[in-house]
C-alpha cells in the first residue's frame, strides 16, 4: 500500500528504509525501469518555480524524504513525516543488497579520480559485487547519446548518478526509459563522501538533524547558497502556508 502526500506541489512517499528497499526490489525483479529521487529543502524550493524539475520528481514511483528540514517544516504545518531516508544511506544498502543478490551496478558521476575510487572501495568491501561499469560526470551534450548507449549495453540493474541538482534529475528524466536499467537513482555528492573527499557528519550530529551545518562548515563557498538562501525561502513558504493554507494537511493517498 502506497503512502504518499502532496507537500508544496511535490509528491513525497512516507516510506521507511525497509519499505523503500522492498519497493525497489519489486521493480528490479520485474525489470521495470523506474527513476528514484530524494527530496530535501533545496530541491523542494527549486521545484516551486522549475516546472520541469517538479514534473520529473512527481513522475517518480518512489520519492523519499532526505532533508531533515523538510520533516521539520512539515511538522510546523501539522504534517507528520515519520521517516527520513537519505540518499547515501540508501545507496549503501542497495550496494550491499546487490552484492547479496547478484545485481549489476553502474557508477556514473563525480571526477575521474573519485569515480574510480568509489568503485574500488565497494568492490573491495563487497567482493561479490558485480560492477556493470563506470564513468565520470564530465561530458558535453554531444556525448550523452554515447553514454546512454554504453549504459544500456552494460546490462546493469542499478544506476547511481553522482551529480548535483537539477542536472541528475534532468538527465534521468530524459533518458531513464532508454537506458533499460530497472532502477536509476541520483546520489548527489555521495561518491565524494564514500571516498573521503568530503567527510560526513558524525552520527550524533546526524541525530541532531544538524548534518547541513557540518557540511556548510566543510564547504562554505559551495553550500552557503543552498542552505541560507533556500532555507530562508522555505521558511517563507511555511509562514505563508500557515497564514493562507493552500493544500490539505496530512492527506495520505492510499494506492494499491
Amino acid at each position: 500500500m502506497k503512502k504518499r502526500i502532496k507537500f508544496f506541489s511535490v509528491n513525497l512517499d512516507l516510506y521507511s528504509m525497509q519499505e523503500t528497499l522492498e519497493e525497489i526490489s519489486y521493480y528490479i525483479k520485474n525489470r521495470t525501469p523506474i527513476q528514484h529521487v530524494v527530496v530535501n529543502v533545496s530541491k523542494l524550493v527549486y521545484a516551486q518555480k522549475d516546472e520541469q524539475l517538479r514534473n520529473i520528481i512527481n513522475a517518480c514511483p518512489i520519492i523519499n524524504v532526505d532533508g531533515a528540514g523538510v520533516i521539520l517544516g512539515a511538522k510546523m504545518l501539522g504534517i507528520n513525516i515519520p521517516h527520513r531516508v537519505t540518499g547515501i544511506d540508501l545507496m549503501e544498502e542497495l550496494i550491499k543488497y546487490s552484492s547479496e543478490n547478484g545485481y549489476r551496478v553502474y557508477f556514473f558521476g563525480a571526477t575521474e579520480e573519485v569515480n574510480r575510487a568509489v568503485v574500488e572501495h565497494y568492490v573491495e568491501k563487497y567482493p561479490n559485487l558485480q560492477n556493470a561499469g563506470r564513468r565520470n560526470g564530465y561530458y558535453t551534450e554531444q556525448d550523452e547519446k554515447g553514454i546512454v548507449e554504453e549504459m544500456k549495453n552494460s546490462n546493469a540493474d542499478i544506476l547511481f548518478v553522482a551529480m548535483g541538482s537539477p542536472k541528475k534529475e534532468i538527465f534521468l528524466g530524459k533518458y531513464s526509459k532508454d537506458l533499460n536499467i530497472p532502477f536509476t537513482m541520483g546520489v548527489g555528492g555521495s561518491f565524494d563522501v564514500v571516498t573521503g573527499k568530503v567527510k560526513r557528519a558524525p552520527i550524533w550530529v546526524q541525530n541532531m538533524n544538524s548534518e547541513w551545518l557540518y557540511r556548510l562548515i566543510q564547504e562554505p563557498r559551495r553550500m552557503w547558497k543552498r542552505y541560507f538562501v533556500t532555507n530562508s525561502l522555505f521558511l517563507l513558504m511555511i509562514i505563508k502556508e500557515k497564514i493562507h493554507p493552500t493544500f490539505t494537511k496530512n492527506k495520505i493517498e492510499d494506492e494499491n
